[in-house]
């Protein structure tokens, strides 16, 4: 280590990207540092993200079982009592878990926490908190934060309109929901509290849900989620909010133009989406500037175009999701330590937990067709998947997208009750080159939602067994 420096690596942002990238960096022997302005570790993902909004889902769906005949049918009568103090103490027990899981990971590996809001004060040297820290690599791991919607003013204090945080939190079941934004976040929670007994009205900009997965998987998710009870008004701009006591009242207008109209609420959930957060680094101190969405970029290495400066995860271009942030943190590391790290963003998977989840992975049959491949495509049907036609889950399918010419899987897109988990498969067979061949002639155990990747793959050739 040259000795000018205290450490190696410093690394700002303890969220999936940097907990990672410093725990890497320390393994590969490098003295490491990790500031966190939070007072516990994880980022917004353990902390107000995906982990917390996991623990309301999984707890939701066991509700919505029992109290809307799931159960019932499978021969299982109960009537369920809702205990809003218990469901949000397994959600809080889940986050302090692996929030403090971190800690120990840091312990075990040396990464020194420094506690506090880091700020460059130039390339090798950062304020956090009140101390100073010196580095000969600094990694900007920063994640992102809540886009905020001109004309509605989020309060997670008085539960009334709320972002993602506070819909977390609500202490009690909502009337009528109104979510602004039918992405991902938005789709999941709002269906969090419809299972919950709340009336849910999706609000979306657009013309479909669920922007940037495959046009098929998105008519279909939204006509399983109407059917679930969850309105959508789409092609629609919300234009402002106003709240009295405890009630919003939101004004909308169609977004080609068009007659306004009011719509009432008890709790409005703001979800268009998240910002990276280089705002207050003092990147200007290090002669760094953002691209005009706000993000840091870099080459493929990493590497900022100030030397010793890195970044990754949710501040530079790419989709903000936690697993990218991961493996970006571990190849950083890497590369710092003079190993060779790649990240293949042409493979990273996106999951939506709703119920049933939505799953993909590679190219949209669109954007295939946009980079100019002659296509063969296949769906198949979950239900005439045996394990989800016993377990009572027969909506959604499988879509397989793979080149006419060479049988290469371009895109797999999945709606299942295991969706997230059937994916994996697909990313591993697309991250070795896989044909839709090499899928179809994988023998698959049965009877397990999988098989339905399996035929789907048998669909492409033109030879499906099961339809």
């Amino acid at each position: 280590m040259a000795d000018e420096y205290q450490y190696d690596v410093l690394v700002i942002g303890a969220g999936p990207g940097g907990y990672v990238a410093a725990i890497r960096a320390a393994q590969l022997g490098l003295k490491t540092a990790c500031a966190e302005s939070r007072e516990t570790l994880g980022g917004t993902c353990l902390n107000v993200g995906c982990i917390p909004s996991k623990a309301m889902l999984h707890a939701s769906e066991y509700y919505d079982a029992a109290a809307n005949g799931a159960m019932e049918a499978m021969g299982i009568e109960v009537t369920p009592r809702l205990n809003m103090e218990k469901l949000h103490g397994q959600r809080i027990d889940a986050v302090s878990g692996l929030t403090r899981g971190i800690e120990f990971l840091f312990k075990k590996n040396k990464v020194d926490w420094k506690k506090g809001h880091a700020t460059f004060q130039d390339a090798h040297t950062v304020k956090v908190g009140e101390e100073t820290v010196t580095a000969k690599n600094v990694v900007i791991a920063t994640g992102s934060s809540v886009t905020p919607l001109p004309g509605v003013e989020v309060d997670n204090a008085n539960f009334v309109v709320v972002d993602s945080t506070g819909a977390l939190e609500l202490p009690k079941v909502p009337e009528h929901m109104v979510v602004i934004g039918a992405g991902v976040i938005g789709l999941e929670l709002g269906s969090v509290w419809r299972r919950l007994g709340a009336k849910v009205t999706c609000v979306e900009y657009l013309d479909e849900i669920l922007p940037g997965m495959d046009d098929d998987i998105r008519k279909e998710a939204r006509k399983i989620f109407k059917k679930q009870g969850i309105e959508f008004k789409l092609g629609t701009k919300v234009t402002g909010c106003t709240v009295a006591g405890s009630e919003a009242t939101l004004t909308m207008e169609p977004a080609k133009g068009g007659e306004a109209e009011t719509l009432e609420a008890d709790c409005v959930l703001v979800s268009i989406g998240r910002k990276p957060n280089t705002a207050k680094l003092g990147l200007e101190a290090i002669g760094l500037e953002v691209n005009k969405r706000g993000q840091v970029e870099t080459d493929h290495e990493f590497r900022t175009k100030v030397d010793g400066v890195w970044a990754i995860g949710d501040v530079i271009p790419g989709p903000m999701l936690a697993h990218k942030a991961e493996d970006e943190g571990i190849a950083v590391a890497e590369n710092i330590a003079g190993q060779t790290g790649i990240v293949n963003h042409d493979v990273i998977p996106s999951v939506v937990y709703t119920w049933p989840e939505i799953a993909g992975v590679g190219l949209t049959e669109a954007q295939a067709k946009e980079a100019g491949h002659t296509l063969k495509t296949s769906k198949f049907p979950m239900m005439a998947n045996s394990r989800a036609k016993t377990n009572h889950e027969p909506d959604g399918l499988v879509k397989i997208i793979a080149d006419a010419e060479s049988d290469r899987v371009l895109g797999v897109w999945a709606i299942a009750s295991v969706a997230g988990t059937m994916i994996a498969e697909a990313a591993l067979a697309m991250e070795f080159g896989a044909t839709s061949e090499d899928i179809a002639y994988t023998c698959h155990a049965h009877p397990t939602h999988s098989e339905a990747v399996k035929e789907a793959a048998m669909g492409v050739q033109g030879k499906p067994i099961h339809i």
